[in-house]
């Protein structure tokens, strides 16, 4: 938290700015970086910046790419489409199963991973953005953020055990892909207590801003997390893509009337998912110790939402830490993340 930014995080969090950023800053491929020998996990990977991460890795000479989807069909029909490029060799990519509705599915897919011989690349892609409230089945909680939130912490702390057990000569690198949009939301629920029940109740639900909530609570979480967590072991941080036109996040809010309407706006301005993708993979790929914990925008450190400096940050992530932890004691997460220093 004690990095040094060019802008305050009030400015970089305005409209204003945000669209400089889109209709003025266009990121150039991601070169001058070799993955050779490197095993690489993205989740969401099935479409989108996910997909488009996905490729970009192996221009950069990825070895073992593991596509994270919750349809094993829809990843296999991904995996072809990456197979269908000739430098792309046969039996690189693989087809993991994952569900972050379902903590049994996260866990099954941590506990593969013990088998991987090394880790050096994971970046948490998978969202959603439903245009109704629905609750978990399992778990109670608002579905968006359970994937957004909850059970992506969940794969993030599971993983960080498996790459403590690995021998790297470097620091495994964790990308969160975030968005600027997080400091959009007045987060009306940030005094209640408990929090997270708080934003399982439908009263005053909108789709929009509760996925600008989910998004606040990972750069609440990473935010404290990080101090537990080496840089010399793993370099945690987070990235947007930008505003993207054809990501598949979007596809229920296209059926809508005001969907329809933002989307033709998102054409107007947006990146292609090739083009946010740059992003996700320059901090994954390009970037060290001086970005753990941090966020970036345009490839360079910028501020996050600025709830996460204020004075009354400390209080809320204490309430959120404590509640996500408790939450996730199934897992024994308190332990791993003690375990991690």
């Amino acid at each position: 938290m004690s990095a040094q930014f060019e802008v305050s995080p009030e400015q970089e969090g305005r409209l204003l700015a945000f669209l400089r950023r889109q209709l003025f800053s266009t990121p150039d491929e991601v070169s001058g970086t070799s993955l050779e020998g490197k095993t690489a996990i993205v989740t969401g990977s099935n479409i989108g910046v996910g997909f488009a991460c996905s490729r970009q890795l192996f221009r950069l000479g990825i070895s073992r790419l593991i596509l994270a989807v919750r349809s094993e069909e829809k990843g296999k029909a991904a995996a072809d489409k990456l197979h269908d490029d000739p430098e792309i060799k046969s039996g690189t990519v693989e087809v993991w199963p994952l569900d972050l509705t379902s903590y049994p599915s996260v866990e099954a897919f941590a506990e593969r991973a013990m088998s991987l011989q090394r880790m050096d690349i994971v970046i948490l892609n998978a969202a959603i953005m439903p245009i109704k409230q629905t609750l978990n089945p399992s778990t109670g909680h608002d579905e968006e953020v359970q994937v957004n939130y909850l059970s992506t912490v969940l794969l993030l702390i599971l993983l960080l055990q498996v790459i403590k057990d690995k021998t790297l000569s470097h620091p495994s690198r964790i990308t969160i892909v975030s968005t600027d949009a997080a400091a959009w939301t007045s987060f009306k629920e940030k005094d209640n207590v408990p929090l997270l029940a708080s934003l399982d109740k439908a009263v005053g639900w909108d789709p929009i801003d509760r996925h600008f909530v989910s998004k606040l609570l990972m750069q609440l979480f990473v935010a404290e997390l990080t101090p537990y967590v080496p840089s010399s072991r793993a370099v945690i941080n987070m990235a947007t893509p930008g505003l993207v036109h054809d990501t598949g996040i979007t596809r229920h809010a296209n059926e809508t009337l005001q969907g329809k309407i933002h989307g033709i706006l998102r054409k107007l301005i947006g990146f292609t998912s090739d083009v946010g993708a740059r992003y996700i993979v320059d901090a994954a790929a390009n970037h060290g110790s001086e970005t753990h914990g941090q966020y970036l925008s345009e490839r360079k450190l910028k501020p996050m939402a600025p709830i996460v400096y204020s004075p009354r940050a400390a209080q809320v992530r204490a309430q959120l830490w404590k509640e996500t932890l408790a939450e996730l004691s199934f897992a024994n997460v308190e332990d791993i993340i003690n375990g991690l220093k």
